[in-house]
């Protein structure tokens, strides 16, 4: 039997896999109850990008953007990087902004 911990890395891992699912499927899947998948989840969105919508095409979902394994800058080394950027002209500014979008943390919605 897997531990707790054990079980939240796997869900993590489906999920990035997945996208999008349903705490039911999850909850079917891991061989817990509904109530045990929430609580997963509630206590991996405090450190991941997962979180859950309610009504159609609501569920348990994965901020668009965010691969697993992917190395993100913190929010720190974006905005000086951003600082530096402003410095440069032309095509150094526009490889910057490239490099920049690449490794940027992925935020929920979009934004």
């Amino acid at each position: 039997m897997q531990s707790a911990l054990e079980r939240r890395q796997e869900l993590f891992e489906v999920m990035c896999e997945r996208r999008h699912d349903t705490i039911d499927n999850l909850a079917f899947q891991f061989g817990v109850d509904r109530r045990t998948i929430e609580r997963d989840i509630e206590l991996l969105s405090l450190s991941r990008p997962i979180y859950t919508t309610k009504g159609t095409g609501g569920g348990v979902h994965i901020v668009d953007g965010y691969r697993y394994g992917n190395k993100y800058f913190t929010e720190e080394e974006t905005e000086f990087l951003e600082g530096v950027a402003t410095r440069l002209t032309g095509s150094e500014f526009v490889q910057m902004q490239k490099i920049i979008n690449r490794f940027r943390t992925p935020k929920r919605g979009g934004r």
